[in-house]
This record gives C-alpha cells, structure tokens and sequence, in this order.
C-alpha cells in the first residue's frame, strides 16, 4: 500500500508559492545553489593558475566521482535521518569545508593535490546533500503542489547560474581565490538560519527499516522502484535523458563554440539563450502549478529537446544557436520538472531520498564523467555526429515513457 507524503500543515487553498515555509526553503535553496556556482569558479581559477589546463579539469572533475560511488547511500542516510536533517547537517559540512579551503589558499599556496583533496571531499558530502535535497521539497509542501515546487525550484536555479558567474568573478578580483572561496562558504552557510527554521513533514514510522542494515536498506528501495509500475521505467527515463543531455550541453557546447570562432562571448550567448529558455519553463510550472497529462508532456518536450540537441551543433550562427539552446532551455527544463514531480508523488515516503539519489544519480555523478569520452569523440568525428548521437540516447526517454502504459497514464495530483 502507498504511504502518501507527510507535510505540514497548511492553510487550505494556499499554493506554494505563498506559502512562507516553502520561501523560506527556497531562499536557502538559492543561497546555497549560489554558493556552489561561487565555489565551482574558485576551484577551477585555482587550479588553473596551479597547473595545466588537462590537470585543472582533473582537479574539477574529481567530484563527480564519489558522488557517483556514495550517492545511493546518500539516498539511505536521507531516509534513515530525514531529508531536513541530512540538509541541515550536509550544508554545515559544506560550508565549513569550503572556508577552510579559503584560510589554505589565504596563508599558503597548495598545489593540485591539495585542491583535488578538497574536490573529492565537497564530493562526498554532496552524494549525502543531493539525495536529501531532492528529497526535502516533496516533505515541506503537499502533493498537489509538486509541480509548482519543482517549477520555483527550477527558478532559484537560473538566478544561481546567472549571479554565481559575476559574483565568483568579482570575488576573485577583490579577494584573489581566497576571496572567492570565503565569498561561496558565506553564501553556503547564510542558508542554514533558513533551513532551521523550514518545517517539515515527519516520515512515517517504518519498525523494520530501524532494524536493518543500510546495504538492506538500500536493496529495499531499488527493490521499491523495480517492482513499482511508475517508478521503474521512469527511472530509467531520467538516466537516458541526463545521459545524452549532459555532455553536449557541457563540454560539447565548450567544443562548439571554438571549432566555430564564436569565442567566449558567443558561447555566452548561447548559454543565455539555455538559461531564458529554462527560466521560462520554470515560470510557467510556477504559475500554473500542474500540467495535465504529464508524463505524457514531458515525453514530448524531451523528444523536442533531444531534436533541438541535434540541431545545435547544425546551425550557422549565434544568434541561430542561442535560438535553438532557447528551446532546449524550454522544453529540457518543463521534461525535467515534470519528472522530478511526478517521481516525488508516485514515491512511498519512507523511500523517497533512496528513489531520489537512483533517479539522480546519472546526471550528477556518471554523466560528468564521460566528459573524457565526449572530448576524445568531438576530435574523432566532429561536433555533429557526437551531437546526433547524445540526442538519440536522450531521446530514447521518451519512448520509454509513451512506451509504458502505467507510465505513459500518469498524472499529478
């Protein structure tokens, strides 16, 4: 039998984005997410002024690989403890690593190690964060707010990509690498008075899930998503969309724009074309709140995606390529959301940071590391056929959805 979400309660009829508990999550959500872009432009300054171009994307690299072995076990601390908890927590560990990382570069000059070391850690404690993070909005607000939750979720992230940029930058100029990293452990910790005071639903009491051990623990909720009709194939959606998403977008978009001489500015363009598209995607959940038929929905926004992610690497010109990164901003950004809300009200509460860290676990973790695989493809064969070939694997998640009856029916509550 389906255990529904608790949440808080809530004054009847009023949606998510008036509700105070849910701002105020949202608030230290974009604080830290702002905090992470701050973090991310530090590191690599850093290990660009210490070594090569090849050993600085090792240095910025080296996250994705514990959080590609630890996060399922993220997923079973969140479920064990409670998302607001391992949030809570996860952010003071974060925060605090990335000051002492300021206080290092403040007094000393580390080399490549040192920075791959403090790489590999803020790793390990994101595999812990993510699951609980994308976990926690499904505990703060009711089920029939899903959609609108993911859609301001979807918002605060734009505004993190489009200040995290300008504010890294401004803190390098000002306060070197260590200015930049003290800038991003302030904008980190600056999120958890918010979260202190975020409520959250208690998880349903589970006497057997206090009595196992956390390898059980984890088989029972990969157990939980192979036998659940909804669950499964759109798991495997999610993997197949983040798989032929992340690298064209990524490096690939890295490797279009100088094979094609637009040059960092043109790249730029591109990028904001992405990110206004997704923005849009974002407001229009948040107003609307649900999209009727919506796996349906995000099956054909993820093909349209996927088209789009092909095209890219075809067009002539900036402005043709900022156009068509638009409507992958667009339509990857409303497939995204869609996903996320739909996996958040189709999971059983107690196993919802388990199901979170399975169905994120490819974006986050596996699919930066193929970055090596995309750039050694791109030299091989060009832009176009790597291009072509990331969008069908994406596109794939939609014939999975539309091929799936129980999925295909889905809706949000």
């Amino acid at each position: 039998m389906t255990t529904t979400l608790a949440s808080p309660a809530r004054p009847a009829g009023r949606p998510a984005h008036r509700d105070p508990n849910v701002l105020r999550w949202l608030g230290a959500y974009a604080s830290s997410a702002i905090g992470d872009n701050v973090y991310y432009i530090a590191l690599s300054w850093a290990a660009v002024q210490t070594g090569t171009p090849a050993q600085a994307g090792l240095v910025t690299a080296a996250s994705a690989v514990p959080r590609a072995l630890l996060m399922l076990g993220g997923g079973v601390v969140a479920d064990r403890y409670g998302p607001r908890r391992v949030v809570l927590g996860s952010t003071a560990a974060r925060s605090t690593l990335v000051l002492t990382a300021a206080v290092l570069l403040f007094v000393t000059s580390p080399g490549l190690w040192t920075l791959g070391a403090v790489a590999v850690v803020f790793g390990v404690v994101d595999a812990v964060f993510l699951p609980a993070a994308g976990a926690l909005p499904g505990r703060i607000t009711s089920r029939d707010q899903l959609a609108r939750v993911q859609g301001m979720r979807g918002l605060a992230t734009r505004l993190a990509n489009v200040l995290g940029g300008p504010l890294g930058g401004l803190g390098v100029a000002v306060g070197g690498t260590a200015g930049a990293f003290g800038l991003a452990a302030l904008l980190v910790g600056v999120s958890l008075p918010l979260l202190l005071t975020v409520r959250a639903g208690a998880l349903p009491p589970d006497e057997r899930q206090e009595r196992r051990a956390p390898l059980t623990e984890l088989r029972d909720g990969l157990r939980h998503i192979r036998r659940h009709p909804v669950l499964r194939p759109l798991v495997i959606a999610a993997a197949l969309s983040d798989l032929g998403f992340v690298g064209p977008m990524n490096l690939g978009l890295t490797l279009l724009a100088q094979q094609r001489d637009w040059g960092s500015s043109g790249m730029g363009w591109v990028l904001a074309g992405f990110g206004t598209g997704a923005g849009a995607a974002s407001l229009l959940l948040t107003w609307r709140g649900r999209i009727p038929r919506a796996a349906v929905v995000a099956a054909v926004t993820n093909l349209v995606a996927a088209f789009a992610i092909a095209a890219l690497a075809q067009v002539p010109s900036v402005a043709a390529a900022a156009g068509t990164a638009a409507v992958i901003g667009v339509t990857a950004g409303l497939s995204g959301a869609l996903c996320g809300a739909l996996v958040q009200a189709h999971t059983e509460a107690a196993y919802l940071g388990r199901v979170m860290s399975v169905s994120t676990i490819v974006g986050f973790g596996i699919a930066p590391l193929t970055f090596p695989l995309v750039g050694a493809a791109v030299t091989l064969w060009g832009t176009g056929p790597v291009f072509t070939v990331c969008a069908a694997v994406s596109a794939l998640a939609a014939a999975v959805v539309l091929g799936t009856r129980d999925l295909r029916r889905a809706e949000l509550p």
